[in-house]
């Protein structure tokens, strides 16, 4: 299975940070944000990585290279021309470099535990997406979990982790531009073609400075 991190947001929260560099190379403890899941994937087995770029992206190459130091093959899927596309236009555009096979996609401004599967397996699901307990910056949650069955409306909601598995059918159809990633997966689960899991690890977004602030006081 091949693993796709989202790493070309421009991260206006995090101005000024992100003036200079972009949000997956921020420090946490020292050690940028994205190198922390390339060092997870690569412990987990995954070997090829892909991740898209937009906003000062060459910055993110030129710090990672091919993977060679970390035993995996990245490669960059370019959006610095388009500007980004967010997560689900990212996505589409990268999957001529994922490929027919399902994979993984994880948010590049996460920071978490969750263990990584490579050989997980979608059966006859389009998705599979990890869920956590929703923090204090989005209390009212984004979709329901009852048993594996991911829904859109209960009255217990969940917060979208930024992880998950997905088929690349699940794109088939949709148009290639700016976009974001949740829609298509709402169309899916109206098609009760969505599996998750609520993971109760540890698990930041890190979407502001003050939360950047917090993580390195707490790691």
């Amino acid at each position: 299975m091949k693993a796709m991190i989202l790493a070309a947001g421009r991260g206006e929260r995090m101005r000024p940070l992100t003036d200079a560099l972009p949000k997956p190379l921020l420090e946490v403890r020292g050690k940028p944000l994205i190198v922390w899941h390339v060092e997870k994937l690569a412990s987990c087995g995954f070997k090829e990585i892909i991740i898209n770029i937009a906003h000062l992206g060459y910055k993110i190459p030129e710090f990672l290279g091919d993977g060679k130091a970390w035993g995996v093959e990245i490669k960059y899927s370019d959006e610095q021309h388009e500007g980004a596309l967010e997560s689900g236009g990212g996505i589409i555009k990268a999957l001529p470099l994922l490929g027919s096979e399902p994979f993984l996609v994880v948010n590049g401004d996460v920071f978490c535990d969750y263990r990584f599967n490579v050989n997980f397996e979608l059966h006859n699901k389009l998705a599979h997406i990890i869920l956590v307990p929703n923090p204090a910056h989005n209390p009212e949650g984004d979709f329901a979990l009852k048993d594996s069955l991911v829904l859109n409306n209960s009255a217990t909601n969940y917060t979208f982790s930024g992880i998950g598995y997905y088929n690349p059918e699940i794109f088939d159809k949709i148009y290639y531009g700016k976009q974001a990633l949740a829609p298509i997966i709402r169309d899916a689960i109206d098609k009760e073609k969505v599996s998750g899991e609520l993971y109760d690890g540890i698990w930041h977004d890190i979407g502001t400075p003050q939360r950047l602030q917090f993580i390195n006081r707490q790691v």
